[in-house]
């Protein structure tokens, strides 16, 4: 399934820049999901590829991540964070974007960054650890021409876990107070066939 996810993503990177050179933007090479406070730290880190320039204003964003708790965003210096639930998609590319679900954003403030550079780690916290994919977009320049560049990647992401729902306890009393009487019935009834089968023999 990874294989098909980043066939989709090399085509799509390709397809984007058309009769150009392909080149990939800021990509996110590995996550790593840890308990914090009853909740789960979700951390990205994430890399500037050779002949990419990171420059002040670009920016990348993870769409739809579930249970994203507000205020727990922490990232580099010379980096700063907003979400929203639609957007921002970088020119050329077309993310899925579900609108009930936040997307994290991290725009970068500082001097130019030539390629072939690690960025940090940037985290977020949600209230889940159960993954699914999601995707992955970025803004950058390219150092050839210093044109902007997009790029779109999959990405991992929490999505919620269903959790089993417990019976009222209401419903429990009912239960409890049900199957005495269920018992009592299923005994009657046999008595009777008994009793019937005894007078018949009779």
């Amino acid at each position: 399934m990874t294989r098909i996810w980043m066939a989709v993503a090399v085509a799509a990177a390709i397809g984007l820049t058309g009769s150009q050179t392909a080149q990939a933007g800021l990509l996110p090479v590995s996550h790593n999901v840890s308990p914090e406070s009853g909740n789960f730290r979700w951390t990205y880190s994430i890399v500037l590829p050779t002949d990419v320039q990171l420059r002040n204003g670009d920016y990348f964003t993870i769409y739809d991540f579930a249970g994203f708790q507000t205020g727990s965003n922490n990232q580099p210096t010379d980096w700063a964070f907003t979400t929203a639930n639609v957007g921002p998609v970088p020119p050329g590319v077309l993310p899925p974007d579900n609108p009930t679900l936040p997307n994290l954003t991290w725009r970068y403030d500082g001097a130019n960054v030539d390629g072939s550079a690690g960025l940090g780690n940037f985290w977020a916290v949600s209230l889940y650890a159960a993954e699914t994919t999601s995707y992955f977009t970025a803004r950058t320049h390219r150092t050839s021409d210093g044109r902007p560049n997009s790029n779109i990647t999959p990405s991992v992401v929490p999505v919620p876990t269903a959790v089993p729902e417990v019976p009222e306890p209401a419903t429990l009393a009912l239960a409890a107070l049900g199957l005495p009487l269920i018992g009592m019935a299923r005994a009657l009834r046999r008595r009777r066939s008994l009793e019937f089968g005894v007078r018949n023999a009779e």
